[in-house]
């Protein structure tokens, strides 16, 4: 059985990167979709962030994909990561 803490932590964890990268921390928000196998993770921030989130060639946001893939492989899910504008 999972810890519901562990699945919270993912949240906070994608959210408190993305706030560290914005302009506009206060528009950054975080929301989850739980599957049996599979969670995703939802991040939306201002239209004007995108670029900051994403990252040249998309590397920002393969980096914070390669950090959550790290922690989730401790609670056997795998984790996607979507931005949303």
């Amino acid at each position: 059985m999972l810890n519901p803490y562990k699945e919270m932590f993912m949240k906070e964890i994608v959210k408190v990167i993305a706030k560290a990268l914005v302009d506009k921390p206060e528009d950054v928000s975080v929301s989850e979709v739980n599957g049996a196998s599979t969670t995703i993770v939802k991040l939306k921030v201002a239209p004007s962030d995108i670029g900051k989130i994403i990252g040249k060639q998309g590397k920002t946001v393969d980096a914070i994909r390669t950090i959550v893939t790290a922690v989730s492989a401790r609670t056997n899910k795998r984790t996607v990561i979507e931005v949303i504008e």
